[in-house]
């Protein structure tokens, strides 16, 4: 569905051949720009279709549009079918590049059907108008689990007779919710994953369980530049919402946390075939007429007191960090409506589908970091305060959870907050695995005459520990070192430890899990001067398997628990005596 959409017409034409798709249909409403005559001349050239989108008295676009869709041949011709708009670009993610190998390994998989994630796209600080690509100009987005960001588009195979069209999803036609048809639906996420059942039913965003991207992700640019949204603002939009181009609307869609550039993957072939396009003369005529039409409609614009107060409103909203970022609430939920509803068959899926999910154990969260090599950008990364200390929310450091987190100023929060309890009284901190190094930081803070050494053997980890600290104000390393030296050389896996506790002689000992060092080799180490052995946990099965592993051999080195320690989150052995 498009209106005045002239501009950035080729270029998601062009794209959107390039990924794969064979045929596009697209219904246009109120266009003044060039939009329809460029959709006619496509068609005219066998590139494409267009339909006018005929609106009833009262009624919505997109509603409309898709009406109009249910009945078309065309659509009912299709074998895989997406709806989506114009300010959303598909990115395969897949091995393959292409919507064919995407589309071979689901149907391989016995599905009919692909949830497609949005990922919003910020302005990334563009001011300006430019005719350059939009996926290459805006290559900043929110980080991937941002959950205002996971609205849903759906690629499935199509039927009228059983489906009928939606913006996001569609829905299973009434008339075939108890004939067993719901049964043969089977969905993936963006990562090519089972679809929970629910979503056979209703729904249009993802959530934590069925979130992915490695397979697609559609590419969400609600805003681009603050020209862009400019013009944008004063040709309404397909929804008819009012409201919609605030700057609330702003702060939540121009968001550029973290880097993505898998889109121009498609970037060569999606040149060429806008180069084949703009060979027709007629075509590059009406494209250039539309460029033309933009750059003189800022050229009045950018004189108005009304542009100086939006540009510099919208600049204002883009600072609003995404922890502060507010949407307008969703309707209530009426569970009684809900249910009332629901199917037999959509009652019989969903209670199955939750009593699997009640049996199964709970997953363990991923590492708090992004790999095994992580790096630290020198310049654009937004710093956020964490237990009042500032943290870098860089995607190349942190993994997704944790980034969030970050993000959130909520960061290894309960560790931090119950390290001061566990070192009171300690003189010299050994922290192994330590990563950023937010609890040495707040040790530090908390612990009159401590010293902390932080090692950590990840690749990239001590330089980008190094300016942490540095931004924290912790830049002596006579009281705060970062090292990177590995605890396992050659045969012997206890020489680098052996190293650290002989030279550093410390009396508190923090292992975190991601150090990997056994109980066995620890409880052989140089321990003479170590009092207190403290083991952080993040879940109760964690707390359990570390005193199971750790119990005997640190008994037979002198050191018994703790237990009321463990309250805090972390097994803490003291020496005896």
């Amino acid at each position: 569905m498009m209106k005045d959409e002239a501009p950035f017409l080729l270029e998601w034409f062009a794209h959107h051949l390039a990924v794969g798709f064979t045929d596009i249909l697209v219904y246009t409403n109120d266009c003044a720009d060039g939009t329809v005559e460029m959709l006619q001349r496509l068609e005219a050239l066998g590139l494409g279709y267009h339909r006018p989108n005929v609106i009833k008295p009262g009624g919505k676009p997109q509603p409309s549009a898709l009406s109009h869709a249910q009945v078309e041949p065309l659509v009912a011709a299709a074998d895989w079918l997406m709806v989506f708009d114009a300010d959303e670009f598909l990115s395969i993610n897949h091995r393959s590049g292409q919507l064919d190998g995407m589309l071979d390994d689901a149907v391989a998989a016995g599905a009919n059907g692909i949830v497609v994630t949005w990922r919003i796209f910020g302005s990334g600080g563009v001011v300006d108008w430019s005719p350059a690509p939009v996926t290459e100009q805006y290559t900043r987005a929110a980080p991937p689990l941002w959950h205002m960001g996971w609205g849903v588009k759906t690629l499935f195979k199509f039927d009228p007779e059983y489906w009928k069209l939606g913006i996001h999803r569609p829905s299973i036609k009434n008339k075939h919710l108890k004939d067993g048809f719901p049964d043969t639906v089977l969905w993936l996420n963006g990562s090519g994953q089972k679809m929970e059942d629910y979503f056979k039913f209703r729904g249009w965003r993802s959530i934590r369980r069925t979130v992915g991207f490695d397979w697609a992700q559609l590419n969400h640019y609600a805003v681009k530049s603050i020209d862009s949204y400019a013009i944008r603002r004063l040709r309404g939009n397909v929804n008819n919402k009012a409201d919609k181009y605030n700057a609330d609307y702003w702060a939540l869609q121009d968001r550029n946390e973290v880097s993505d550039t898998r889109i121009l993957r498609h970037a060569p072939r999606r040149a060429e075939i806008m180069a084949a396009l703009l060979e027709d003369p007629v075509l590059r005529g009406l494209h250039e007429a539309a460029l033309a039409r933009v750059e003189a409609r800022l050229a009045e614009l950018r004189g108005t007191p009304a542009y100086a107060e939006l540009r510099a409103g919208l600049i204002e909203a883009g600072k609003v960090p995404i922890t502060k970022v507010e949407a307008k609430p969703p309707k209530a939920r009426d569970p009684a409506k809900i249910a009332e509803m629901m199917s037999k068959v959509e009652v019989r899926t969903v209670d199955a589908a939750a009593e699997r999910r009640a049996a199964q154990p709970l997953a363990l969260p991923p590492g708090a970091y992004a790999g095994p090599k992580v790096a630290l950008a020198k310049a654009g990364v937004e710093w956020v305060e964490n237990q009042k200390l500032l943290l870098p929310a860089e995607p190349q450091l942190f993994a997704a959870e944790a980034l969030m987190a970050v993000l959130a100023g909520k960061f290894d929060r309960k560790h931090a907050r119950n390290i001061g309890a566990y070192l009171a009284g300690a003189k010299r901190l050994l922290e192994l695995g330590g990563g950023v190094g937010l609890c040495a930081m707040k040790a530090l803070r908390e612990v009159p005459g401590l010293v902390v050494m932080l090692q950590d053997e990840t690749p990239g980890m001590l330089a980008a520990a190094t300016e942490i600290f540095r931004r924290n104000g912790f830049a002596d390393t006579a009281v705060l070192k970062p090292v990177g030296g590995k605890l396992r050389l050659g045969e012997d896996a206890g020489a680098g430890l052996a190293a650290y506790l002989r030279d550093f002689r410390p009396d508190a000992l923090r292992v975190n899990a991601r150090a990997g060092v056994a109980p066995e080799v620890l409880a052989t180490a140089p321990l003479e001067s170590v009092r207190r052995i403290i083991l952080p946990f993040d879940s109760s099965v964690e707390r359990d398997d570390c005193r199971k592993a750790w119990a005997e051999p640190l008994a037979a080195a002198g050191f018994h628990e703790d237990q009321a320690a463990a309250e805090g989150g972390s097994v803490v052995f003291v020496r005896r005596g």
